[in-house]
């Protein structure tokens, strides 16, 4: 157990709590099924498709608000409506077919729900790209996916508008269509105005619920895109199946918390005012989709934000009882008037965050439980969790793998890793892409014959089977033999208050290979204290002498990826040049970017 954790006494072992969990006839129950050509553990109970899902769940609450934007506020009933409204049209004006693919490129509006939930009341695949991709790329993923129609906002709309024939003619793209027309100049060659279509549709919209589409789990259903940190995006292809097991995952999670602490499996909606799902992160981005879903089902409303403002009054003002996103995120509310407000849950997605940010944000928000969710957009989110005094026992694990999921660590020969020794992360589980759209070299990179997924993760179990993340494969610095994680480099930092964001980076040397040197940005309030002096004395106190930064950069705030991830690539570049002078020079100045 490390040392930055504390103990706790559970009521239950894991396995006593996964056999109530998954019990006959429990919500988790599990049965084996073969999976093109494969038998995985999946969950009995869980709906077969997300048309079945939404029809469902927009019944059990259609007076509760789904979702909040500004001054726009719709609820689950009219959500729904407007998705029944929008599928006619994607059948009737468009010729939509069951397995067509519609993308979304987009900032997140209600809207946007609203073409989601439509493409999947008829069978269609929703395709996410990604909003922030500059042209090329862009252009890349609508090509590549041959979507017969293209929603946009604004931005995008004047973005791709001088594209708009070329993506056409090679993606055979039917139309273009812009959500919200009204921010931008609202009319762009090419592009229809959504709204006007959807207005002056005069067509039977119930024809969509009276004819099944007959949608099988095994169905695609999703495509999103890797971040394309290693190169260009690629799109991940999920099947129905895939896509709905995050969900149940999830819940599992909060049934395993509650069953640790000896209290009955219960789940429901508390009482009290209907609470509010904060969602920092894009839609295109599978956390964002997470709590989508798990807004859905637990009638919970999602509130949006045109971009993200820790001193926004929407943390207060709509109840906001659970925040999903990235340790900065959160260390920004910790930070701020926000401070105090009754979270019920915190959800930290992504690698393992700073035991010390976690304890900050635990201090700030004391009613909260923390969760950590592990996992990729190849595995649709959430494959490795826990949370509640589990979490705060391992502030630097990732949690178990999910009762549908299995995980191996496996060395470069080949072989599976003992317990405690670091190797790559392979999971495998019916919640894995089915393939990267388009991509069978990459594909079968990824994927073995039998199902596993190579993450490029490098981590280590424990003997009671919790994962630790120490880096990316890509990622490991290596000085003179020694492999250097950059998340204990990067931990170590965290904990000077006065850091918000830290990243670890290797720069050249000619006798060790490379050396560790680190960026940092740093809170207003303590920029008067904080330098780089400061920081290489915090690490030498926490960190081997051989993985103490050389140089340690201060910027005014970094690149990130949709998930919130810094683009380390540029600072590699960075580094190595100021390394470079400061060598050249021998003044070891310090540095300020």
């Amino acid at each position: 157990m490390s040392s930055s954790t504390t103990t706790w006494n559970p009521k239950r072992t894991h396995d006593e709590v996964d056999k109530i969990l998954c019990a006959p006839n429990a919500l988790h129950e599990l049965e084996t099924r073969e999976i093109n050509g494969q038998v995985q553990r999946v969950y009995k109970n869980l709906w077969p498709s997300l048309r079945v899902f939404w029809l469902t769940v927009s019944k059990l609450h259609p007076n509760k608000t789904c979702v909040v934007y500004e001054n726009q506020r719709l609820t689950f009933g009219e959500v729904a409506e407007r998705a029944i409204r929008a599928a006619s049209i994607f059948q009737n004006v468009y010729g939509v077919h069951k397995g067509d693919r519609i993308a979304i490129c987009s900032r997140n509006y209600p809207e946007y729900l609203v073409i989601f939930w439509a493409c999947h009341l008829i069978g269609a695949v929703s395709v996410l790209v990604n909003a922030w991709l500059p042209i090329e790329p862009l252009k890349h993923c609508l090509f590549q996916t041959t979507c017969s129609l293209i929603f946009v906002d604004s931005e995008r709309a004047s973005l791709l508008s001088p594209a708009v024939d070329e993506v056409k003619s090679k993606a055979g793209t039917k139309a273009f269509l812009v959500l919200e027309a009204h921010e931008g100049k609202g009319l762009w060659s090419g592009i229809e105005n959504w709204t006007t279509q959807f207005d002056v549709y005069k067509g039977d919209t119930q024809q969509v619920l009276k004819e099944d589409p007959q949608i099988t789990p095994e169905d695609n259903a999703t495509i999103l895109f890797t971040s394309g940190t290693g190169g260009i995006p690629k799109g991940c292809l999920s099947t129905q199946r895939a896509f709905l097991s995050n969900l149940f995952n999830s819940l599992a999670s909060m049934g395993r918390v509650m069953l640790r602490r000896g209290e009955d499996l219960v789940f429901g909606t508390p009482p009290g005012p209907q609470a509010g799902l904060f969602l920092p992160t894009p839609l295109f981005h599978s956390a964002g989709t997470s709590l989508l879903m798990i807004g859905a089902l637990t009638g919970g409303k999602l509130v949006l934000m045109r971009q993200w403002n820790h001193k926004h009054r929407l943390i207060k003002e709509e109840n906001i009882a659970f925040i999903g996103g990235v340790q900065s995120t959160v260390s920004d509310l910790a930070n701020s008037a926000a401070k105090g407000t009754p979270l019920r849950t915190i959800l930290y997605g992504g690698a393992a965050v700073s035991p010390s940010q976690a304890r900050r944000a635990l201090h700030a928000f004391p009613t909260a439980s923390l969760t950590h969710a592990y996992g990729l957009t190849e595995t649709n989110a959430t494959t490795v969790t826990f949370g509640g005094e589990d979490y705060l026992a391992r502030l630097d694990s990732c949690g178990r793998p999910m009762p549908i999921d299995d995980v191996l660590v496996m060395s470069p020969n080949g072989s599976q890793c003992p317990t405690g020794t670091v190797g790559e992360v392979w999971l495998r589980g019916p919640n894995i892409m089915k393939c990267y759209w388009g991509d069978p070299a990459a594909t079968s990179k990824a994927l073995t014959k039998d199902g596993w997924l190579k993450t490029g993760d490098m981590g280590y179990m424990d003997n009671e089977g919790f994962l630790y993340i120490k880096d990316r494969l890509k990622d490991i610095i290596i000085r003179g033999g020694e492999n250097i994680d950059s998340i204990s480099v990067e931990n170590a930092l965290y904990i000077d208050e006065g850091v918000i964001e830290a990243a670890a980076v290797p720069v050249p040397d000619a006798r060790l290979g490379e050396l560790v040197t680190a960026f940092v940005t740093v809170k207003p309030s303590h920029k008067t204290r904080v330098n780089e002096t400061v920081l290489v004395d915090v690490a030498r106190k926490h960190l081997p002498k051989f993985a103490v930064p050389v140089m340690i950069l201060i910027k005014e705030e970094f690149t990130h990826t949709p998930s919130g991830k810094i683009m380390k690539g540029e600072l590699r570049k960075i580094a190595a040049e100021e390394w470079a002078k400061r060598q050249n020079s021998k003044t070891g100045s310090q540095g300020k970017l």
